[in-house]
């Protein structure tokens, strides 16, 4: 800030306040364009399907090894760019056009939401038989105890939902063991989940997939010829013309951030609100963690309210396009997934390598025998499509199982890909009660057991429902 000659304050360009956000916005497109450039020219990127976001996000975090970037990189910066794009990709895609489907299909897509919501309880329950008894009985030498009891809970947020509920989970789960008088490094345990699952989507799921391959058990296809969908095969009737004074990208983008301003709203009048020491500590926290739940809320809520305008003519354009709304979550999930491998920090993985590795093993482990189990049975005519979609989803995210998919199902000719857009309703109702588990569990050591005990039931409660009798 300086001041002109009669006292007014103007701000100086030259400040590096006036640049230091955009530097770090700098530095995710960059990365975001060398993992792309790995991904086209090294084969062995390319065929092992690993993200170009997630090869941007490790090339940051091995120049984080250098002492003088990693004090470019604003680890706060990234979390909160992680957090934010997180709730705008489900915006957006809670934005588009629902997919109608017949009723053949409601009972393999519900199916397909409990899958999911059991895989999360599975990997929770594999993650806190492995945090519980560290937390007991092992301790570093070094720093004591830094290990959380219901750390293992962040199994699901990292491989099941992402980075962005990982640090959302993570922060909570942080906050939770300070509170106890424990070093607990959450928001980099859950990151560095969700940075190795989609490794594990990616490669074992690409190893598995050329065992398949080399036994005959299925084929995989070359990409060059898959058919590319442009904005004209999304536009609708009476759509906002190209000629017009706005364009059409900026209306979408708009009705986005308008959207994510109306949850800001409601979170910050619940934040307001005197809710006592249990509100603060526990509900307060889970209100802003789940900014992507009433992001999906307000979306379908201003979808509505959208139509209804249209239907009564009040509205005379359409202006919810699909294609544009899959480019921003598209866009969002990408950053969100730089951002997120981005914040990790080296230093504080040194103090938890040993529990991060057991949970990602484990995790993997049951993740894919669980998946493949159910998926074998509950889609018999697509065994193979519907395992590698989900498996792709369930350590990444939709993108990925999106990715796998399409290496043995180019032109998605099996109901793979619509179970795995349509299973995301049942799952979230289903998942929302499991979530509010995972917020009470840190309270305390006796929280955990009981989060424990209920997962098991549900595991049992949606297994036994996956494997029901079925009418032929």
């Amino acid at each position: 800030m300086l001041l002109s000659s009669n006292g007014i304050a103007v701000t100086s360009f030259a400040a590096p306040e006036v640049w230091s956000a955009l530097v770090q916005v700098f530095i995710i497109a960059l990365a975001v364009l060398a993992g792309n450039i790995l991904r086209r020219k090294v084969k062995v990127l390319r065929r092992s399907l690993i993200p170009s976001a997630l090869l941007g996000g490790l090339i940051i975090l091995l120049l984080k090894l250098w002492a003088d970037f990693n004090g470019i990189i604003d680890k706060r910066f990234m979390e909160t760019v992680t957090y934010h794009t997180l709730a705008l990709g489900f915006i957006a895609m809670s934005l588009r056009a629902s997919k109608e489907t017949d009723r053949a299909n409601t009972r393999t897509v519900i199916d397909t939401g409990t899958l999911t919501i059991g895989t999360y309880i599975v990997q929770g329950i594999i993650g806190l038989l492995v945090t519980i008894p560290m937390y007991l009985w092992w301790r570093n030498p070094e720093a004591g105890r830094d290990i959380f009891y219901s750390g293992g809970l962040l199994v699901p947020m990292g491989y099941g939902q992402g980075p962005g509920q990982a640090l959302n989970f993570g922060t909570i789960y942080q906050l939770g063991a300070a509170d106890q008088g424990i070093n607990f490094h959450g928001i980099d345990f859950g990151l560095s989940i969700a940075a190795i699952g989609f490794l594990v989507g990616s490669v074992i799921g690409v190893i598995y997939m050329n065992i398949l391959n080399g036994k005959g058990k299925l084929k995989i296809h070359e990409q060059d010829n898959v058919q590319r969908h442009t904005l004209k095969d999304y536009e609708q009737a009476n759509e906002l013309p190209h000629s017009e004074s706005v364009d059409k990208l900026t209306i979408v983008v708009s009705i986005v951030l308008l959207t994510y301003f109306l949850v800001y709203l409601l979170m910050s009048f619940i934040g307001g609100l005197d809710l006592g020491n249990f509100g603060e500590k526990t509900l307060k926290p889970l209100v802003y963690g789940f900014n992507f739940f009433w992001g999906i809320l307000f979306g379908s809520l201003v979808k509505i309210v959208i139509r209804g305008l249209r239907k009564r003519g009040w509205m005379t354009r359409e202006y919810l396009n699909e294609f544009l709304l899959n480019r921003v979550s598209g866009i969002s999930f990408d950053i969100m997934i730089v951002a997120g491998t981005a914040a990790i920090s080296f230093e504080n993985l040194k103090a938890i390598w040993l529990p991060l590795t057991i949970v990602c093993v484990a995790g993997a482990f049951i993740t894919f025998v669980y998946v493949r189990w159910v998926s074998f049975h509950i889609y018999p005519d697509y065994k193979y499509e519907g395992f590698f979609s989900m498996f792709g989803m369930l350590t990444g995210t939709a993108s990925n199982g999106m990715i796998l998919l399409r290496e043995i199902d180019p032109r998605y000719q099996t109901p793979a890909a619509n179970n795995l857009v349509l299973q995301n309703i049942p799952a979230m109702i289903m998942g929302f009660p499991v979530l509010l588990l995972l917020g009470f569990a840190p309270h305390n050591l006796k929280a955990t057991f009981i989060t424990l005990g209920i997962l098991i039931a549900l595991f049992i409660v949606a297994t036994l429902f996956l494997f029901r009798k079925r009418k032929k």
